[in-house]
């Protein structure tokens, strides 16, 4: 769990610093700040995905988890969660929607435990204690957490607490599972990862071309089946 350690770390250290600087940081030194993290982040992708050796096992994956997502339409049901808690809690509260402590905690929450990195980071510390992918968030997150409480204030320094119950008991779940993955099926899931890093680079942090990256989520699941599917035969 080092680093959710660090990525929680990252998340109080650029909320204070941005409870500290309440008139906000210039969009250009944020979007230069973007640009280098998004071509590092395509770095890495490009590196995960040299990992995989199952060309067919990496397409297939991607594919089918592709198709899955998008049948599951999971970015529109992400997107729409952060809504109905919000306004359940308005609800419950006769809140008309202006309490910026729970919209602070809840998208920011959102933002830091949805997306592949999260996942994908989480796995990769509790596997093999490789925290890598989780350090690059650690940096996204605390610009990020900086942005934002700028704003919304001291509610998204709270959302520290998602991310350690969120990406700690992926971390612990994914070294139970040691016993069952091979090194086979870790090296396609991380080559499926890299894709999916890509993808998020492209998308999200260069905004090239819009990619729905959360609709491919599933291929994270299924590539250590296909690799077991294959060996089969």
């Amino acid at each position: 769990m080092t680093g959710t350690l660090i990525n929680a770390a990252a998340i109080l250290v650029g909320g204070a610093a941005g409870l500290l600087a309440r008139k906000g940081i210039p969009e250009r030194y944020q979007k230069i700040i973007l640009s280098g993290l998004g071509l590092f982040t395509l770095g890495i992708g490009i590196d995960l995905f040299m990992d995989g050796e199952q060309s067919l096992v990496i397409l297939a994956s991607v594919l089918v988890g592709s198709l899955l997502g998008e049948w599951w339409q999971i970015e529109a049901r992400l997107a729409h969660l952060g809504e109905r808690i919000e306004k359940l809690y308005n609800r419950a509260n006769g809140k008309a929607g202006d309490d910026t402590f729970v919209r602070g905690f809840v998208s920011a929450s959102l933002l830091f435990c949805i997306g592949p990195m999260a996942i994908l980071g989480s796995i990769q510390d509790g596997l093999s204690g490789d925290y890598k992918l989780l350090l690059i968030k650690s940096v996204m997150d605390g610009f990020a957490t900086l942005a934002l409480s700028t704003s919304l204030g001291v509610g998204v320094i709270f959302s520290v607490l998602s991310v350690l119950v969120y990406q700690g008991a992926i971390s612990l779940l994914a070294a139970q599972m040691q016993t069952i993955l091979t090194a086979a099926m870790i090296n396609e899931l991380n080559a499926v990862g890299g894709i999916l890093l890509l993808g998020l680079a492209i998308s999200t942090l260069l905004e090239i071309r819009q990619i729905k990256v959360g609709n491919m989520m599933p291929a994270l699941i299924l590539a250590p089946v296909f690799v077991a599917i294959a060996a089969m035969f």
